[in-house]
């Protein structure tokens, strides 16, 4: 039995799944749940449809996810990583409530150019991730289903919550990136890392301007909500997949 794990940021991101009771939270989708405390953080093992599920947020930021998303494999021992939220399109063709899904990753904030590296990248890495080809094309089948507009693009991740569109400018020209987060690449790093397929999808909640307070604090649920819905229809097909 295949065990698949789903990762957001926030609370925020992953509560689509929950319901949220008065004292603890419960699954929403999922059967027999197990709660599990670990290094700080809350994680449910659930079943669905023949998988065995982890649940989990990371809290913000690169430290935070990378350790989040290697406990989930390396204790948990999930096979395959499914990272859903939102993030700020730097794409001007993105608009918020879009769907993008990661087929590369970068961190913009990783900088040893003085030692002439170009940004993103250390020695013995690389600056741009992929993500499973498999989880694409079942991303891309769930998108043509549900007749949703699924766009592909490079995120690219960093500890900074962008509202400047001059930096806006320089990450989207420096790394060709369509949309950025906080997550995504240092989820990516560990998964590949350790041979684990994984897919990171964004809704798009912010336009990462001036405006991206607003913008975060109005569509940050629905975004979530759209995503969370769509990583659960992909789930459907991995667990069909398993039956034939």
């Amino acid at each position: 039995m295949m065990k698949i794990a789903i990762m957001g940021a926030m609370i925020e991101e992953v509560e689509p799944f929950l319901n949220l009771g008065e004292h603890e939270p419960l699954l929403k989708y999922f059967k027999k749940h197990n709660d599990v405390n670990y290094g700080g953080n809350l994680y449910h093992e659930a079943k669905y449809k023949g998988l065995d599920i982890v649940l989990g947020y990371s809290k913000i930021g690169k430290v935070n996810a990378a350790l989040t998303a290697a406990t989930m494999i390396e204790k948990f021992g999930a096979e395959q990583l499914l990272f859903t939220g939102v993030a700020g399109a730097v794409n001007p063709s993105l608009k918020i409530g879009d769907l993008i899904a990661a087929t590369q990753l970068c961190q913009h904030d990783l900088d040893i150019t003085a030692f002439g590296h170009p940004h993103g990248y250390v020695p013995e890495g690389k600056v741009y991730v992929e993500p499973s080809r498999e989880l694409l094309r079942i991303a891309k089948s769930v998108a043509d289903e549900k007749e949703i507009a699924l766009k592909g693009g490079v995120i690219a991740t960093g500890d900074q919550f962008i509202a400047d569109p001059e930096r806006k400018k320089w990450i989207e020209t420096t790394f060709d990136a369509d949309a950025i987060e906080m997550e995504g690449a240092a989820v990516a790093v560990v998964c590949d890392q350790l041979n684990i397929p994984f897919f990171v999808l964004r809704a798009i909640s912010d336009t990462a301007d001036t405006d991206a307070t607003f913008d975060f604090d109005e569509f940050l649920k629905h975004s979530s909500q759209v995503s969370s819905s769509f990583v659960l229809a992909m789930l459907d097909k991995i667990a069909d997949g398993q039956d034939q």
